[in-house]
């Protein structure tokens, strides 16, 4: 009997080494994140606070950006651009998706083939790309000037209809990879009891499937217009700093030619931040709210 006493005691002291080497791992992870991310966060926030003319801490900033004319326009265009080019992405997503989702397996997936490589396309070679198709001496400006196309002959495409017609683009992939795993929740019984009750497809549609598919749209949605408030590389490459818009004037402020500005600049960062967290924690009660209606229907 006291032989088989020690053996226990081992075995209870062996599981406590475990969490000690599972947070010994994750130390890493938080040192990343405190060092790539809350310190930047806490530099950027100081830097808004401190006047750039003054140089005390206050508001001084702000109230430059909100009562400058460019910077309120640069808002503007951000927050509209993204808007429509997360809405209208979003909808013809839904629309490419339900076409994977009705398709067969081999059509699925080279359809998903494509949109791999549609969404690692973009930045400097999407705007390029645009540059070379729909600019002013593009393919098909010349074929819309030489067939009377006034939309092609016309399209400006260095202003908010060119950065509007590039977000879309690349919102388009992103969304329909965000909704595909969304489609596989639909059950085939849905169809039979709609099928049995006499619904339609609009019913079938628009009082089953898109109330209980709410939650992932509403999602994605939110990402998209996160994506494109926060887009740089094809915004700068396609208009460099010739249209106003927030992640623009943000990094003119810390890569100016004649001096740094990073007061102001930290100040348009710390806007442009609570514009995704407000658009994040909105989409979070929306969401939340259309998955109770789901469990309740």
């Amino acid at each position: 009997m006291a032989s088989s006493s020690p053996a226990p005691r081992a075995a209870a002291r062996a599981p406590k080494r475990r969490p000690l080497l599972g947070y010994a791992a994750i130390v890493p992870f938080f040192v990343v994140v405190v060092a790539y991310e809350f310190l930047p966060l806490a530099q950027l926030v100081i830097d808004s606070l401190i006047g750039k003319e003054s140089g005390t801490p206050g508001f001084e900033n702000f109230i430059k950006i909100f009562t400058t004319p460019l910077y309120q326009q640069s808002i503007w265009n951000s927050v509209w651009i993204s808007l429509l080019s997360a809405i209208v992405g979003i909808v013809v997503a839904f629309l490419a998706a339900r076409f994977a989702f009705e398709a067969s397996e081999r059509v699925r997936r080279v359809f998903t083939l494509v949109l791999n490589m549609m969404s690692n396309f973009s930045g400097v070679p999407l705007a390029f790309a645009f540059m070379v198709l729909m600019g002013n001496s593009g393919v098909l400006t010349i074929m819309g000037r030489s067939w009377g196309i006034p939309f092609l002959a016309d399209f400006d495409l260095y202003g908010s209809q060119g950065l509007v017609m590039l977000y879309i683009y690349f919102q388009i992939p992103l969304a329909t990879l965000l909704l595909l795993p969304a489609f596989s929740g639909i059950r085939k019984e849905w169809r039979e009891a709609a099928t049995i009750l006499k619904a339609g497809t609009f019913d079938y549609w628009f009082r089953i499937v898109i109330p209980n598919l709410m939650p992932s749209i509403l999602g994605t949605l939110s990402v998209l217009f996160s994506n494109a408030l926060a887009a740089y590389a094809t915004a700068y490459a396609l208009v460099m700093n010739n249209f106003a818009l927030l992640p623009l004037q943000i990094t003119s402020k810390f890569k100016g030619d004649v001096q740094v500005d990073a007061a102001t600049g930290s100040a348009l960062a710390i806007v442009l931040i609570i514009l995704m967290v407000a658009c994040t924690l909105i989409n979070n009660h929306f969401t939340k709210r259309a998955a109770k209606g789901r469990e309740i229907v």
